[in-house]
């Protein structure tokens, strides 16, 4: 990762001194943040909004694979995800904390890496780093991040609101960082069996980077502002496209018809798939990390939604003793069933 002569141990610093070195430039940008990094707790006033807040965690070796993921690339994907959490609620974000817990294989200039792409991520999002926490750990890199954000409370969507008729609707394409994380695990195979090989991602780059650096699409939400639509209800895609429609219909207390034929893909993830031989509806329905926002609106909003092209149309929500159905290109019906990603998947 670093050559030693580059390298300086953290131990060099103590917590006080790496907290400090890693926070010294930081700029407040949010007029919500009153006291930030520096005190026993950081001082907020969001003036009679509601406070929308989402903590997530990842994992070394459950979220990320230190082997071809870069730290910068990291950092700015655990702000992502986060953030998605707080656009998916129809906010606005604007602070996060960050608390790592780090091992002694990592020398300051690792940290600072990841850093860079913390700060990257919320400098380009306009949201202020207000706290956090430093630990050493024996687990190897653990990030937890939590975001902070508001709302007027008639703007806050939740994920019960999808009523019968609604369209459902979603933002980008899907599946195409579950092919990208196929691609990187291959290349990542065959580097083990032969250093000498370098890894082959030419015109791979779409894929590879809807993996390694997601971006949450505040940019919907400012969409649907300016077009004054509201959805009913909304979820961000994490877990897969199946996954998150069965959540708004539980909460719902709906069904729903969903078409493969709607399904948003890009080329390139079609194409990775069938590489791999993948179902690419399977990727998408199944795959998760897209961070694409998944929405219910009324049929009355048609019109302003659908020559939207970021947005797609692909189903909507029926009476919950219709179930929840997937309608595939040939016309036939079958169960929608979640296959995504499994928090606490069973041991040996």
């Amino acid at each position: 990762m670093f050559d030693n002569k580059d390298r300086t141990n953290i131990q060099e610093l103590g917590e006080f001194g790496l907290i400090n070195y890693l926070t010294k430039n930081i700029k407040i940008a949010q007029p919500s943040t009153i006291k930030g990094v520096g005190d026993d707790a950081a001082v907020l006033d969001f003036a009679g909004k509601k406070t929308l807040i989402s903590t997530d965690m990842l994992l070394e070796g459950i979220h990320f694979d230190l082997a071809y993921t870069p730290l910068k690339h990291l950092g700015y994907k655990a702000i992502q995800v986060n953030l998605s959490d707080i656009y998916a609620m129809n906010g606005t974000a604007s602070q996060v904390t960050v608390s790592i817990g780090i091992s002694s294989k990592f020398p300051l200039e690792a940290v600072e890496e990841l850093y860079q792409g913390i700060y990257l991520a919320c400098e380009k999002y306009n949201v202020d780093l207000v706290g956090g926490d430093t630990s050493s750990s024996k687990q190897g890199l653990v990030i937890s991040v939590t975001s902070i954000g508001y709302a007027d409370e008639k703007d806050v969507v939740y994920r019960n609101g999808a009523q019968e008729g609604d369209l459902i609707c979603v933002s980008g394409d899907l599946g195409g960082a579950y092919t990208g994380l196929q691609l990187l695990e291959r290349e990542k195979m065959i580097f083990l069996e032969n250093p000498n090989i370098q890894p082959d991602l030419e015109g791979k780059d779409y894929i590879v980077e809807r993996q390694l650096k997601p971006e949450a699409r505040r940019d919907v939400i400012d969409l649907l502002k300016e077009i004054d639509v509201k959805p009913t209800a909304m979820i961000d895609v994490s877990d897969g496209l199946a996954s998150e429609v069965l959540h708004i219909c539980k909460q719902s207390g709906k069904g729903c018809n969903l078409y493969e034929e709607k399904i948003p893909l890009d080329p390139m993830t079609f194409e990775t798939a069938r590489e791999f031989n993948l179902d690419p509806t399977v990727c998408a329905l199944s795959g998760g990390e897209d961070y694409e926002l998944l929405f219910t609106v009324k049929q009355a909003d048609y019109d302003k939604i659908k020559f939207k092209m970021d947005i797609s149309i692909i189903g909507y929500i029926t009476e919950p003793s219709a179930g929840c159905n997937l309608i595939t290109k040939s016309g036939t019906v079958h169960e929608l069933k979640a296959q995504g990603w499994n928090a606490f998947p069973q041991t040996p």
